[in-house]
C-alpha cells in the first residue's frame, strides 16, 4: 500500500485507536512507541540483469516498556508524529509504506500493510510479512514467458526466464 493511501484511510478517524495486527492475529502491544519514520531507497540488480530502483517509508513501531500505559495510540496521534516527521524530512507519498516491528521473541521484520479494517473503535492495521520473490522470474511470467506456449509462439532466446 502506498503511504498517501494509508493516510488517506487513517484521516476520517481521529479518535479511532490505531492496532497493528501481524503474524496469525497477534497485535502490537498496547503502548507501542512510533520510534522512528524512515525514507528507505533501494537500487538492485536481479539475477535477469535488470536494474530496480525504489522507495519505501519505513515506520518502526516498538512494543511498549514497563513505564508505559498499556494503551493503544490514536490514530490522531499517529497522524501527528507522521506530520511532524514529514515537516523535517520528505516522505515520499507514493512509496510504499511497511513497518518494522519485533521483540525480545521476535525478530524485527518489516511487515507490509495488507488491509485496514474499522472493528468497533479500533482501526485495524493487518500487517502481513515480508515475502522473498524472483523480479526476472515475476516479470517472465506477467510477460508470459513461463506460461506454457505453443511451439510457434515461443519467446525468443533473448527473453529467457531465470
Amino acid at each position: 500500500m502506498q503511504t498517501q493511501q494509508l493516510l488517506k484511510t487513517l484521516a476520517p478517524h481521529p479518535g479511532k485507536l490505531l492496532v497493528f495486527e501481524y503474524a496469525h492475529g497477534q497485535q502490537v502491544a498496547p503502548g507501542y512507541h512510533v520510534t522512528e519514520i524512515m525514507n528507505v531507497t533501494y537500487e538492485s540488480m536481479d539475477c535477469g540483469e535488470q536494474a530496480n530502483f525504489w522507495r519505501e517509508t519505513v515506520v518502526q513501531l516498538m512494543g511498549p516498556g514497563p513505564q508505559d500505559r498499556p494503551e493503544f495510540m490514536t490514530v490522531q496521534k499517529f497522524l501527528s508524529i507522521y506530520h511532524r516527521v514529514v515537516a523535517s524530512v520528505p516522505v515520499r507519498p507514493d512509496a510504499e509504506i511497511r513497518f518494522e516491528y519485533g521483540s525480545a521473541e521476535l525478530p524485527a521484520l518489516r511487515y507490509r500493510v495488507g488491509q485496514t479494517a474499522l472493528e468497533g473503535d479500533h482501526l485495524v492495521v493487518r500487517l502481513t510479512p515480508p515475502g522473498v520473490t524472483c523480479k526476472a522470474h515475476d516479470r517472465a511470467v506477467a510477460a508470459g514467458c513461463c506460461a506454457p506456449l505453443e511451439p510457434e509462439m515461443a519467446a525468443p532466446a533473448t527473453a529467457r526466464c531465470c
